[in-house]
């Protein structure tokens, strides 16, 4: 497929949705900030990478060629106390910080892997890039809009913003009121010309376990400074798409802005794209109140807040019901309705690969055709996954129509079930990227062909009118949690 389709996205920078027009025809650079590696990744953390994970994959099913980069923080992320996050990782296991790095960063894979989502084309450290950062520091102090103290260099947002007039244009905020909201450098507000400066250099402690040699000291980059560094390394000074989650616009975002203005001259990307934050039984998660839950508690079942545990592809499903800018509300009550669907979605796919339409009929052909469409015009308007998915069970009500003879399958065409019989399953599998995984242990081959021969084994004892065995089978398979259905099509089993 080639990439002709209109795509209309929501700028951040511009407040507006705005047809996508790639720097280079056919091509997309794409940046997305990426996981601060001490300790396991939350599911607002997982929300935010699956929701950019269907935007490269329906980029691809657009036909583009991405090259998606997603950075690794490995230094320089700070807390409010000034203690590097890395560093007390590593404090706290008792390991060196590349150890930490390493731990969390395998944990942050095996998690994206659970829940099916695409690897970067390239996964940049800022450990790896220290040189490009030090060198982007001189560039911006040789421009005019940083400075040097004590063996810190801070950014001079107040001379930035009244020569270049854009500091605040991401995240909306007024420079009168960006005050000491910048993260990691606190404690040396004393050094600063103004308290909205921040640090692009820190000058480190003795004892801070994490630093390198620079033309000001020994310290470490300031955090904003490492994914203005690596975007422009990998996609050129200026790139399509930056992305994050919405607590990334600021000041991280504004800031990465300021350096490459400051050292470039030119703003590092053309549209800006946030998530919004995940919900917990309509409040923010909160570890210091318990209202917090973990991706493996929530595969397993074992947290007071849901009755049981659900699939990664549950738990995914249920993501994309809700836009990537909106608030998503994680309860029990809409987990159990989102396995319902996700099953029904699942069902679907094997009961269309039983239909066949051999008739030249007509009379349904613009009605599936037309619903087949509305996935990409959905999805083009702002990858509008929950719309997608309320179309997709539109043609779930058809497929299963079809089969029970509510609709005649002899006004498909052909032509038009071929189109449906890969455009429905593709769409499901290669855009939302859900696979069929409601069985543990993901061997669901393996139990299909269990399964055929239990089935097979059913239908021999019914012909030859072993009706006991026949019924002990499917009462068996019952209690399993396995539903057999006897239908003209012949025998079908899905799970209750």
């Amino acid at each position: 497929m080639s990439a002709t389709k209109d795509l209309f996205i929501y700028n951040t920078l511009s407040k507006k949705k705005e047809k996508f027009e790639p720097i280079t025809e056919g091509f997309v650079g794409m940046y997305v900030c990426g996981p601060t590696v001490y300790s396991d990744v939350h599911l607002g953390n997982v929300r935010t990478f699956t929701s950019f994970d269907i935007m490269y994959r329906y980029l691809l099913h657009l036909g583009y060629k991405v090259r998606y980069v997603r950075n690794i923080t490995d230094v320089g992320h700070l807390l409010d106390d000034g203690e590097d996050r890395i560093s007390r990782g590593a404090r706290l296991d008792q390991l060196e910080p590349m150890e930490v790095v390493q731990k969390y960063t395998n944990s942050f894979h095996q998690m994206m892997d659970i829940f099916n989502t695409k690897k970067p084309s390239i996964e940049p450290r800022a450990t790896q890039h220290i040189i490009e950062q030090i060198e982007m520091v001189q560039q911006i102090i040789d421009n005019g809009y940083a400075y040097e103290r004590n063996g810190s260099v801070y950014f001079d947002t107040q001379k930035f913003h009244q020569e270049k007039k854009c500091y605040g244009k991401l995240s909306g905020r007024v420079i009168d009121e960006l005050l000491s909201e910048t993260r990691g450098d606190l404690k040396n507000q004393g050094e600063k010309n103004c308290p909205s400066d921040f640090a692009i250099w820190m000058k480190a402690a003795p004892d801070h376990l994490m630093k390198w040699n620079s033309p000001w000291s020994v310290g470490f980059p300031g955090w904003h400074l490492e994914c203005s560094v690596m975007s422009t390394k990998y996609l050129g000074e200026t790139f399509d798409i930056h992305g994050g989650g919405n607590d990334l616009k600021f000041p991280h975002h504004e800031n990465e802005v300021a350096q490459n203005v400051g050292a470039c001259n030119c703003e590092p990307a053309n549209y800006w794209l946030h998530t919004n934050m995940l919900l917990m039984n309509g409040k923010k998660m909160s570890k210091s109140d318990g209202n917090t839950i973990t991706p493996d508690e929530l595969f397993t079942g074992d947290s007071p807040h849901v009755s049981k545990g659900y699939s990664p592809m549950v738990v995914k499903f249920f993501m994309l019901q809700s836009h990537y800018s909106s608030t998503l509300d994680l309860t029990d009550e809409a987990l159990q309705a989102s396995e319902k669907g996700y099953k029904r979605l699942m069902e679907a796919i094997k009961t269309l690969s039983t239909l066949s339409a051999k008739s030249e009929g007509n009379a349904l052909d613009k009605e599936i055709n037309d619903a087949v469409d509305m996935l990409d015009k959905h999805m083009c308007d702002d990858f509008n996954t929950p719309r997608a998915i309320a179309s997709l069970f539109d043609i779930v009500s058809k497929i299963n129509s079809l089969k029970e003879g509510h609709l005649d399958i002899r006004q498909v065409s052909a032509e038009t079930m071929e189109r449906l019989q890969k455009s429905f399953p593709s769409f499901i599998h290669d855009v939302l990227g859900l696979e069929d995984d409601i069985l543990s242990g993901g061997n669901n081959d393996k139990l299909d062909g269990v399964m055929d021969l239990v089935l097979q084994l059913r239908q021999d004892a019914r012909a030859n009118k072993n009706w006991d065995i026949a019924d002990k089978i499917r009462d068996g398979l019952a209690k399993h949690q396995i539903v057999v259905k006897d239908g003209k099509e012949g025998t079908t089993w899905t799970l209750n």
